[in-house]
């Protein structure tokens, strides 16, 4: 599969990738489908029962990406009465719980750090410091083929397309401090009021004068689970409330380690010709993210974790999955370009 290979005409159709995924497409696209309850609920058992991990399982991930664009409203073509219906809502919560305990097995999680601000920012940055090994910023600003530079923002569209929603949930349930150091982290991903600095539009006009389609969606089916994993878990987090703890630990982490890979991502695209068009997202997030990551890790997650202790532990299980399950998604697409082949899956092309 290569980007030239993709056929716009079937770009916003998706394909099922299993039987569950099957079932749920059905149903979304057809309020008249029998037993829709059974269908969805025995599918999703089904579908855990047969995966060797659920976190890397491409029916199970691409079936939850769609669950969450229930309530993000991110596709369109789902009617919003799909959001609280109960057979999804009941597979959805087999599904994550799947996804949460494979999580739970498998990431690395630093000990709790003492209930204090400081300390938990210490732990922060302990965690998230940077490594000197191969990595994808590294690999694109010196290496990567316009064509691998092309797939990365493809990669990155499915959560960058919608950047801050899944950690905007949040928002409704902190208060004091906690609270006032996300929205002020918000406001900005938000564009502080000027729609044409939204960073998720900032994105849509990188995509576009790298001669690639902004609609949302639009490359879902060539994107494996793995990328489908990243935004999944920021979903999973947010838009469970007893995991209030999680999406703060995640949106510190991913603030934590954004400022340096944009500045070699933006060198990747100079080097490969691109003007500011394209390079301003990357260039936009060297400088606000070297600010966010202070408020994110001391005022927010660093003020929750002493408000309230017993939050610590998914502080850092959130920020430690969140190296986790973008170091899956880098090292993938690193690993497929370093071999000199496509990252993305074959899709419906």
């Amino acid at each position: 599969m290569t980007i030239a290979d993709l056929d716009p005409s079937t770009l916003h159709a998706f394909a099922p990738r299993g039987p569950l995924s099957a079932t749920t497409l059905a149903v979304l696209m057809n309020d008249d489908v029998a037993h829709r309850r059974d269908a969805m609920v025995g599918a999703s058992r089904d579908a855990v029962l047969a995966s060797d991990d659920p976190a890397t399982d491409e029916d199970i991930q691409f079936t939850l990406f769609l669950l969450y664009a229930c309530s993000y409203g991110s596709l369109e073509w789902i009617d919003p009465e799909w959001e609280w219906h109960p057979a999804l809502i009941e597979a959805r919560g087999i599904l994550e719980s799947a996804f949460e305990a494979s999580l739970r097995r498998s990431v690395d999680v630093p000990d709790v750090p003492e209930p204090r601000s400081a300390a938990i920012a210490q732990a922060l940055f302990d965690l998230t410091a940077p490594s000197p090994g191969p990595s994808l910023s590294r690999f694109l600003a010196k290496e990567a083929t316009l064509e691998q530079a092309r797939e990365f923002l493809i990669q990155r569209s499915i959560y960058t397309l919608r950047e801050a929603d899944p950690h905007s949930w949040a928002i409704p349930r902190l208060t004091g401090r906690a609270k006032a150091a996300l929205v002020e982290i918000q406001s900005d991903e938000y564009g502080g009021g000027n729609p044409d600095r939204v960073h998720a539009e900032i994105f849509a006009r990188t995509m576009r004068g790298a001669g690639l389609d902004a609609t949302y969606g639009a490359y879902v089916d060539v994107v494996p689970a793995v990328t489908l994993a990243s935004l999944n878990a920021m979903s999973m987090f947010g838009l469970n409330r007893r995991l209030l703890g999680a999406i703060v630990g995640h949106l510190a982490a991913f603030e934590m380690t954004s400022s340096l890979p944009n500045r070699s991502y933006g060198d990747a695209f100079r080097r490969l010709g691109f003007g500011p068009d394209v390079t301003d997202y990357f260039d936009e997030h060297v400088e606000a993210d070297a600010v966010h990551e202070q408020i994110a890790a001391r005022d927010l997650a660093g003020s929750l974790g002493e408000e309230r202790p017993e939050l610590l532990p998914d502080i850092m299980f959130g920020a430690a999955a969140c190296l986790a399950v973008d170091d899956r998604s880098a090292d993938h697409m690193r690993a497929a370009f370093e071999a000199g082949r496509s990252s993305l899956r074959p899709g419906n092309a």
